[in-house]
């Protein structure tokens, strides 16, 4: 049963990192009104006519609404396995785990009917996305199994660390702030960019992408953890795709794969932490 309950959990997961990365291709593509200010029916109907723009869109809330029936099913498996078999009465998960999950997910559609009735403002774009991850890393956690340690102070500072990167991310991302320092590794050529506020947000993402390679690295000399090496590679290699999409004056393959590297960061380093 638990196993059961593990691959229910590892399935809300692959399509919980399936939806953010439609969530980017929504705001890369710029359907992030695809349907309206309609909410939760697209441009009023339930099947609407179907524009590029509207099935971007639509296809991003018919995903979340997977999530939604798969979060919902995990929840309510908890509470049965608690009920009618004792499982999981005296270990935090799987229980507390799916049922955190699920205040997270009504956390989530609450924020995305806000973003999309607000004409999509920024703030509750990155707090659409901050609360996805923490889904995301919610769900992994529940798929890890029964007995489950918490992480260690490291862990949980690399957590902190590339929570705060991609949130950062996120409102570089959203401000228009991706074209505000041009040339890589140094901001319009300078270590201190001394233009507008847009170059410094623009900046401090890069440096804390540059602060989470190196913890990353010194987590994974300490710890020896094989999880921590992915971490480092996953961040490797995000970075060299910020160079290129930079370099590049950011093509839209670019920024998807970007937003797409970002996640399996942020879930590499919860499944390394825990």
């Amino acid at each position: 049963m638990t196993r059961r309950f593990a691959r229910l959990a590892r399935l809300a997961a692959t399509c919980t990192y399936l939806l953010i990365i439609l969530g980017a291709i929504v705001r890369i593509t710029g359907s992030g009104l695809g349907c309206g200010e309609h909410w939760p029916l697209c441009n009023g109907r339930l099947l609407p006519p179907l524009d590029l723009p509207t099935v971007i869109e639509y296809g991003h809330r018919l995903v979340a609404l997977a999530v939604s029936v798969l979060v919902a099913a995990l929840a309510a498996y908890a509470w049965w396995l608690r009920r009618e078999t004792g499982i999981g009465k005296r270990e935090t998960c799987p229980g507390q785990a799916a049922y955190v999950a699920l205040a997270l997910l009504i956390l989530q559609i609450a924020l995305g009917a806000v973003t999309v009735k607000l004409s999509l403002p920024p703030w509750t774009v990155i707090l659409h996305l901050g609360t996805a991850m923490l889904l995301l890393a919610t769900l992994l956690v529940a798929a890890r199994g029964m007995r489950v340690a918490p992480p260690l102070r490291a862990g949980l500072t690399a957590l902190a660390l590339g929570f705060v990167t991609v949130l950062l991310g996120a409102l570089t991302a959203n401000l228009g702030a991706a074209s505000a320092c041009l040339g890589f590794p140094l901001c319009n050529g300078a270590l201190i960019p001394a233009g507008n506020y847009l170059q410094h947000v623009h900046w401090m993402h890069r440096l804390l992408a540059f602060a989470l390679l190196g913890y990353s690295l010194w987590w994974a000399v300490r710890s020896r953890r094989r999880g921590a090496w992915w971490v480092v590679a996953l961040v490797a290699v995000q970075i060299t795709v910020a160079a290129a999409m930079v370099l590049l004056t950011l093509p839209p393959a670019l920024q998807a794969a970007h937003v797409a590297l970002g996640a399996a960061v942020w879930a590499g380093l919860v499944l390394a932490a825990w």
